[in-house]
């Protein structure tokens, strides 16, 4: 008797990617179900205006549709509200850059199917994400084929039980690719526009903003000075500021100017017209999470980077108390406290941290 095709959940986000990676398991072999995570509320604020969520189920139960497999939908709004947007806030108010599209990715997305393997007899999970896994006793997280929309950078805290249960159909294929199919296969979701950085933004287009209104929190406002202290306007939050940010200051300088730094116990925004106030050589990060489940040895000579759209650099990566200090071959504009590093070598991610603060 032949045995049964293992079944695999797909998360089913209702954009193109996830629906050519559905259709890529069936042909070959796999049994497909296709999940949708619930993590919009019923009841959204008039000042919040979703982005990925928009026609979201609506857009994978006609997918699952035209692929001929089942599509289920799970409700995850307060884990999403718990894991992802309550820890984006509170980074905000404290003045740093939160990066929520990890902490969904770790705490709901892939826990959700993770968890939900077992309850639906299945063996494997899948994302329409850009990367590759290979898996074994030490499972590696590689980057995707297509270097423009690898997406290793989000996934660097998945664990190694997770990784060996997960599936990257979309590894070796670029999004022309993608979209070809999708034409190839009639699906409905094949010119369906690429999701958005932020789940949902204000009527300005305002991810921090957003959150203040999600979660009904007085704007505190703060004084912008200039590296000398000289006070140069008024700001309405250090939640709308980041490090690096040239727009929307707030005020006229009659020069290019940057946010060098953003202090949240005195709410003050330091702007600088000087781009070489913005480079650092090091820095230091909070706890870190290891793709083995262990710390390698130190000093780890590896490649770094500190945001989604930065090359990597090379770096030197040492224990400092509870973090790590990280120095690299040559200074970085705008490291940016509340981001990851994330540490590769070979194109496999080694592991990442949150930044805590640049240094000279």
């Amino acid at each position: 008797m032949r045995p049964e095709a293992p079944t695999v959940l797909v998360a089913m986000s209702g954009g193109v990617d996830s629906s050519v990676a559905a259709g890529l398991l069936l042909e070959q072999g796999f049994r497909v179900v296709g999940v949708t995570l619930l993590m919009r509320p019923q009841q959204s604020h008039q000042a919040v205006t979703w982005c990925c969520a928009s026609g979201a189920v609506e857009s994978a139960q006609a997918a699952c549709h035209a692929l001929g497999i089942r599509h289920e939908v799970l409700d995850y709004t307060d884990a999403f509200a718990a894991s992802v947007l309550q820890p984006a806030w509170r980074e905000y108010r404290a003045g740093r850059t939160p990066n929520p599209c990890v902490h969904c990715n770790v705490h709901v997305k892939f826990a959700a199917l993770y968890q939900h393997l077992q309850p639906a007899n299945a063996r494997y999970l899948a994302t329409g994400h850009y990367a590759e896994v290979v898996h074994g006793d030490a499972p590696r997280l590689c980057r995707a084929a297509f270097a423009p929309k690898d997406q290793t950078y989000f996934l660097f805290g998945l664990n190694r039980d997770v990784l060996n249960a997960t599936l990257f159909p979309l590894a070796r294929l670029s999004k022309d690719d993608v979209r070809a199919l999708a034409q190839k296969w009639d699906l409905p979701t094949a010119q369906r526009p690429d999701s958005q950085d932020a789940c949902f933004v204000d009527a300005d287009g305002h991810f921090s903003e957003a959150l203040r209104h999600w979660f009904d929190d007085a704007p505190i406002p703060g004084p912008i000075c200039d590296p000398s202290g000289r006070v140069l306007g008024e700001h309405r939050g250090i939640h709308r500021y980041t490090v690096g940010q040239r727009k929307g200051l707030g005020v006229a300088t009659g020069q290019r100017a940057y946010v060098s730094r953003i202090d949240a116990h005195t709410h003050t925004i330091t702007l600088t017209i000087d781009e070489t106030d913005l480079r650092s050589a090091a820095l230091l990060t909070d706890d870190a999470h290891w793709i083995s489940g262990s710390a390698p040895s130190f000093p780890l000579a590896c490649q770094a980077q500190i945001r989604y759209r930065s090359a990597p650099v090379d770096a030197v990566v040492t224990a400092q108390g509870h973090g790590l200090h990280v120095a690299f071959s040559h200074a970085q504009k705008a490291i940016t406290p509340g981001q990851a590093v994330v540490f590769y070598r070979d194109d496999c991610v080694l592991g990442g941290a949150w930044i805590s603060r640049a240094l000279p």
